[in-house]
């Protein structure tokens, strides 16, 4: 659960902490005193978008704050995702998160105390935290967001049937479009593959190897310069080993090398420092000896062919022509080719090659139809379900003869789009019957304000059965209720809290009455700019804050006696 949250320079909030408890969290307050900054708050942390116009002036950034105690059926699955992305688990088993806005727009998110991307805070919330409001009222009254909801709640086994399906559609789908290409663009491709044949041609006909271009360009230079490079190392292998030249006067420096060594051995026995001297002399003069030998090997390899430097001309220029067309050396040149022969293959249109992708078409065509089939027959079952518990739900929330169907019918597909879609061949539509005799309507035609505010908490508390986030937000889900519905919701909402922690932003006292903790929010207009902060309400300030509610009086002896009897009639409903 969510145990506690700190919000500091977020639109009216200076500075403030909720402490918040497992079970139902209420948070009440004039209008305008900040209770959307609470619910914007939380967005922030759990990678909602940043938006710069709602940083206060001063200090210029907004941060928000949380320590997530990890328990429940998510706890391994939540640590491990910290772990692995880098964060700290506390030893106390929470984990601290932080979003920081700047009024420029820049954010930062740290998780487990570690610098990470916002979308590690977008990834915890969708496994811990569940936001409701107005907009989300709004979103699930999209087909697309009702066929997502009927699919939830169906079920595991449901889901993993459709991931089959997506994966076999999307096969399915990459060789219908493949084999539409290309009989539709049969020239342009065969066009375009004459185009990389000749290419292909003409590199394989010069043949390049990798590095040529360097080790001709070496050759050349060895050849253009032959004469000179034979005059230096003849004169280094006559200097190192002796030649005619080399006299008595004139020692070759193995001469010199072997006198050294010969001195210095004859005063060995006196001192064999000089002994070891002689040792390093020998080494040199082997050395030597092999360098000069080597020389010898490389004035023997010395060619000044002038047919061999045309042939090499020659060839140079043949990499040059391919270079011109292709890349910029011989390595892009070989790499050109193999790129040309790998689209090749792809812009093969033969007919034999039509004929195999046609026969792959109709056998995943097939295989997506099965599943596709599947698909419908476990959505129907679901939807029976579905509406069978909300149905129920509504009957304690003040509607006891309205009845939400969920209609299962097939896609509506545009002309030549086949019928099956990346979800099926199912279209899904939540209906509501408002009373015996009524027509079944789509919900954003049957039901009013209040009555879809009471519909979609029916489904949340049917979708709480079902398993998902365990800490629900509701933020004034209640809008439009009253009287004895009000007091249902409260109810609902605490049913809901045995089992999850649940935070809601009311303007019901009715619902507000159900709180496990109460927390209010207040401004202060007393300075020169106007903040608001929150803090918990207990015993006769709670009275206080509900008589507020109710009558807009907090200090009337009726309306503090009718706030505490309230509180009664709540007190006794969660002790049933």
């Amino acid at each position: 659960m969510l145990e506690e949250l700190r919000i500091t320079g977020l639109g009216v909030i200076d500075d403030t902490t909720l402490r918040l408890t497992a079970g139902m969290n209420v948070i009440t307050g004039e209008t305008g005193a900040g209770k959307t900054m609470v619910v914007t708050g939380l967005g922030l942390l759990f990678g909602g978008r940043a938006d710069a116009g709602r940083v206060r002036a001063d200090p210029g950034r907004a941060v928000v704050e949380g320590r997530l105690r990890l328990g429940g059926k998510l706890s391994d699955e939540v640590a491990t995702r910290v772990s692995d992305a880098g964060g700290e688990v506390d030893d106390d088993g929470s984990v601290l998160l932080s979003r920081t806005v700047t009024i420029e727009g820049r954010s930062r998110a740290h998780v487990g105390g570690r610098s990470m991307p916002v979308s590690m805070l977008s990834d915890l919330g969708e496994r811990v935290l569940a936001v409701h409001g107005q907009s989300d009222q709004l979103r699930l009254l999209r087909p697309a967001e009702q066929r997502g909801a009927l699919d939830r709640f169906a079920g595991p086994e449901h889901e993993k049937l459709l991931e089959s399906y997506r994966e076999a559609y999307g096969r399915w789908r990459a060789v219908v479009d493949d084999l539409t290409d290309r009989r539709r663009n049969a020239r342009a491709r065969s066009q375009e593959a004459d185009l990389l044949k000749l290419g292909l041609d003409e590199i394989s006909r010069v043949d390049p190897q990798p590095g040529e271009d360097d080790d001709l360009r070496n050759e050349v230079q060895r050849l253009e310069h032959a004469e000179g490079l034979r005059v230096a190392a003849a004169l280094a292998a006559q200097a190192l080993a002796g030649g005619v030249e080399v006299t008595e006067e004139s020692p070759d420096a193995t001469q010199l090398l072997g006198t050294a060594r010969r001195t210095l051995e004859a005063q060995a026995p006196v001192d064999p420092m000089l002994g070891e001297l002689a040792g390093r002399i020998e080494e040199a003069a082997t050395l030597v000896g092999d360098v000069s030998a080597e020389l010898s090997a490389y004035l023997g390899s010395l060619d000044a062919d002038p047919a061999r430097l045309e042939q090499i001309y020659e060839r140079r220029a043949e990499l040059r022509a391919l270079t011109r067309k292709y890349a910029d050396d011989v390595e892009g040149v070989i790499v050109w080719a193999e790129e040309a022969r790998t689209k090749l293959a792809a812009l093969d249109s033969s007919d034999e090659l039509l004929d195999e992708l046609d026969k792959e078409r109709q056998r995943l065509e097939a295989q997506v139809t099965e599943l596709s089939a599947r698909l419908t027959e476990a959505r129907t079952e679901a939807a029976g379900r579905f509406s069978e518990a909300v149905s129920v739900e509504l009957a304690g929330l003040a509607m006891p003869h309205a009845r939400v169907e969920v209609a299962v019918v097939p896609r509506t597909a545009a002309k030549d789009e086949p019928a099956m879609g990346p979800d099926g061949a199912d279209e899904v539509e939540l209906r509501l019957l408002a009373h015996p005799g009524a027509p079944s309507l789509p919900l954003q035609k049957g039901a009013s304000g209040g009555e879809l505010s009471r519909v979609m908490l029916a489904i949340e508390v049917v979708f709480a059965g079902a398993g998902g986030p365990e800490t629900l937000v509701f933020d004034e889900v209640d809008a439009g209720v009253g009287g004895t519905a009000a007091v249902e919701i409260g109810k609902r909402l605490a049913r809901l809290a045995r089992t999850h922690q649940v935070l809601v932003v009311t303007h019901l006292p009715q619902v507000a009455a159900f709180a496990d903790r109460h927390l209010v929010v207040a401004k202060d207009t007393g300075g020169a700019i106007t903040t608001s902060g929150v803090r918990i309400v207990e015993e006769t300030e709670r009275a206080r804050e509900l008589s507020r509610m109710l009558a807009g009086l907090p200090d009337s002896d009726l309306g503090i006696a009718h706030a505490e009897e309230l509180l009664a009639v709540a007190g006794r409903e969660k002790r049933a």
